[in-house]
């Protein structure tokens, strides 16, 4: 529900509209997260205005990744060999660009990529 209109009237009709509809938009915003979703309302509006959404969306947080298994001694040894070698290959240098800008510089191509010694 989506409302922006100019008043007509004294601002204390249009502070009733405002909380008339988002007492309306509350009661649909509960009842969405009973319902196993999440919802939201936003209401912004000054003396001659109003504008009012809510959204609803089903539950589970869409950023949240699955943490890997913790590694093994062997596995610990493999990965910190491969890091060194990719160090001694690619030698990373954080460098400034004419913006200021920190940037990384590396010695050979690809490692830009996460490509570099095997």
């Amino acid at each position: 529900m989506l409302t922006n209109r100019l008043a007509g009237k004294s601002s204390a009709y249009w502070s009733l509209a405002r909380l008339g509809a988002a007492i309306g938009l509350s009661a649909i915003t509960v009842t969405a997260a009973y319902a196993g979703g999440v919802a939201t309302l936003s209401c912004i509006g000054g003396a001659r205005s109003l504008n009012c959404a809510a959204q609803w969306g089903t539950a589970g947080d869409p950023y949240v990744r699955a943490v890997p298994q913790a590694l093994g001694e062997t596995e610990k040894a493999q990965a910190a060999t491969r890091e060194r070698r990719w160090l001694i290959h690619c030698h990373p240098v954080i460098e400034r660009d004419a913006y200021g800008v920190a940037r990384y510089q590396y010695a050979a191509p690809g490692c830009e990529y996460g490509v570099g010694a095997d």
